[in-house]
């Protein structure tokens, strides 16, 4: 598992893969200053770090590793693929996941700690996006191992080239490019890379899909291309189900979306749409499972309110109103004040003008009569679900409900990132 020395592409004419992944990075990150690389020290990053540093011109390029702990050598090879982006002038970090509980799938547990490690440490330093090393062979396994599971449209169309998660946007340049031709290409310029032997335990599901793949000579470049066509009919079902929410408003974290297309619409229309309203209220990065979403659409078809994923559906007279579920917002952990008396509570609301010895978190039932919430023009969950100002048990503030002279509260989210969420996959 030693790693070579590192050197540069000195070969003045692009090979296939080079003008092939700087083609893509052109198209996804040319407009973008400073990228971010998620660097493993497998064949897969270290190619792209190298393609992403001769592409790069005048850009800021940084790298950082995650190392999750779960083998012996996994800090020896974090240090490697430190030296590795020294060497080519690329600053690197290595950011560490500690379990605080005994994950029960031990490999998506690592895959989301990952993501939001490397998402906050892009933030950290101001990246406009990550880059991801998967490859054509990722993305037949992953069109695979999502048959297995029963994925619908979405999961099938395996991974996009630009993702939105754990907020930051994540690229993909290399999905047409496959896991052999990037070895040929580091082989062919002495460059060494660390290779992870769980990459080869059976224990893990991508592992035996992989070694199926192998044993049963199934072309990659198939595999990936029907997952591109999947990707169409995904793109037109999005089209279908913005056109279907064409109408909707947003108004103080709540979302109303038009009833009579709503009811109308295919189910898997009404699917996306409910997904995406329920991600809009309660700023889930996943969509909840498909067994609840069909049971929520079922009583929603039968005019009954319904509780799902934190939020509250309500279908009324011409509309289908949204919004945060009380006990859901009480659940949050209270937020404190900055130094510049502001604040953001339960991922939704943004609130400034607080001092030092005030914190927000959720109204609730009790003080509503005090209020005259009705005047706000809320419905009495909704208004219950709403940002509150304490100063130990005593309430200061109810922003939505009351205005105050020196406390406002605004929402995180408008009816543009609803449209988006209905692109999002």
């Amino acid at each position: 598992m030693a790693t070579e020395a590192l050197s540069l592409d000195e070969s003045p004419i692009p090979d296939g893969v080079t003008r092939r992944v700087h083609a893509a990075l052109d198209r996804l990150a040319g407009d973008m200053p400073r990228l971010g690389i998620a660097l493993s020290g497998g064949g897969d990053s270290v190619a792209l770090m190298h393609l992403a540093r001769d592409w790069a011109r005048g850009r800021r390029l940084l790298a950082a590793t995650v190392d999750h702990g779960l083998r012996p050598e996994s800090a020896a090879e974090a240090r490697e693929a430190h030296r590795a982006a020294q060497s080519l002038g690329i600053s690197h970090a290595t950011l560490l996941w500690r379990r605080d509980t005994e994950a029960g799938n031990l490999m998506a547990a690592a895959r989301d700690a990952r993501l939001r490690l490397l998402a906050g440490w892009a933030q950290r330093n101001g990246l406009s996006a990550v880059l991801l090393g998967h490859t054509l062979d990722d993305q037949a396994e992953t069109l695979l191992m999502r048959l297995g599971r029963g994925s619908g449209v979405d999961g099938l169309a395996g991974m996009a080239p630009v993702r939105p998660a754990f907020g930051m946007l994540w690229l993909r340049p290399m999905l047409g490019v496959t896991r052999a031709e990037l070895r040929d290409w580091l082989v062919a310029r002495g460059i060494g890379w660390v290779d992870d032997p769980s990459n080869d335990n059976a224990d893990y599901d991508r592992v035996r899909i992989r070694q199926a793949l192998a044993a049963l000579d199934l072309p990659a470049a198939r595999l990936s291309q029907s997952a591109e066509n999947l990707a169409m009919a995904r793109d037109a079902l999005q089209v279908f189900a913005a056109q279907v929410a064409h109408g909707a408003q947003a108004a103080q974290g709540s979302l109303a979306l038009p009833l009579t297309p709503f009811r109308r619409a295919p189910l898997e229309i009404r699917r996306r749409l409910l997904v995406a309203g329920l991600r809009f209220v309660n700023g889930s990065d996943y969509p909840p499972r498909r067994e609840a979403l069909l049971h929520a659409l079922a009583a929603l078809n039968t005019g009954a309110r319904t509780t799902l994923d934190g939020a509250i559906a309500e279908p009324l007279t011409d509309r289908l109103r949204l919004f945060r579920e009380p006990a859901a917002a009480a659940r949050a952990a209270p937020a404190m004040a900055d130094e510049a008396g502001g604040a953001r509570w339960d991922g939704r609301w943004a609130l400034t003008g607080l001092e030092p010895d005030e914190t927000v978190s959720a109204l609730g039932h009790e003080p509503l009569p005090a209020l005259n919430w009705r005047q706000s023009r809320l419905g009495r969950d909704e208004a219950a679900a709403t940002p509150a100002v304490w100063r130990g048990g005593d309430l200061v503030a109810a922003p939505l409900l009351k205005s105050h002279p020196r406390i406002a509260a605004r929402p995180l989210r408008t009816i543009d990132d609803f449209r988006a969420l209905l692109y999002t996959h």
